[in-house]
């Protein structure tokens, strides 16, 4: 559950150094090609991506969330810290592109 999400969290901030720049495309692209394997409807994915900076590469990541919007995974992506977080996009099936406030 959640408890272990936020255990998980907590552990990596003790093993990885975090830096610029962030880019999203790479890790929603590989988590939609494990999504694409299994189309059987036996397994779902959610992608939980925790951010302390602004997306660097916005236009590769929207195009890439696109892209997934078919498979069977949900991308949740938290901003946390001071980082200016207004360029974030909303993707959904009544929205396809859009920004998040």
């Amino acid at each position: 559950g959640i408890e272990g999400v936020l255990e998980a969290y907590h552990r990596s901030l003790r093993s990885v150094q975090l830096y610029g720049p962030t880019n999203f495309a790479p890790v929603v692209n590989h988590v939609a090609r494990s999504a694409a394997a299994v189309l059987d409807g036996s397994q779902y994915f959610v992608l939980l991506i925790i951010t302390d900076g602004v997306i660097s590469d916005m236009a590769q990541t929207k195009e890439a969330i696109v892209n997934a919007a078919k498979l069977p995974m949900s991308i949740i992506i938290v901003g946390v810290g001071q980082a200016e977080f207004d360029g974030k996009a909303t993707v959904s099936p009544s929205h396809p592109v859009s920004r998040g406030g």
